[in-house]
């Protein structure tokens, strides 16, 4: 939302800064200046995210005070083009890698349920899977 579309007063973050000013010198600034103090403030407000972890540390052998920022949840702003673009094709590798993980694995337990029941599809040939597995776990 543009600043200049409502009463600039009525602004939540222009709201908190006036009001931490005494009243005349809050009631002095023009809608211009109190537009231009929005866009140097900000108004952006903190999102209401899943996980949320902010924090400042100091280490012990700098003079200097670092800060880290975690943030994760759902996305609710509107993606530009590329990102649409980007979303698809990592949504169609992990969905692809999902599939071939799903289908080796199932192939997998397939060729388990065949060698436990003794069924030998290529006489004299094996793939070593079954005694290894049963090596390992029986």
């Amino acid at each position: 939302m543009d600043a200049t579309d409502h009463n600039i007063t009525n602004q939540p973050a222009i709201k908190k800064l006036l009001s931490r000013m005494p009243q005349e010198v809050a009631s002095s600034f023009s809608d211009e200046q109190l537009t231009h103090l929005l866009t140097a403030v900000g108004s952006r407000r903190r999102g209401k995210h899943k996980i949320d972890l902010r924090g400042t540390f100091k280490l012990p052998f700098y003079q200097w005070r670092f800060y880290y920022v975690f943030l994760a949840g759902k996305n609710y702003r509107e993606l530009s083009r590329q990102e649409r673009r980007m979303s698809i094709i990592l949504t169609a590798i992990v969905s692809s890698l999902f599939l071939i993980f799903c289908t080796g694995l199932g192939l997998l337990i397939l060729y388990l349920v065949k060698s436990a029941l003794g069924i030998d599809l290529f006489p004299n040939f094996s793939l070593g899977i079954w005694g290894r597995f049963k090596e390992t776990f029986l």
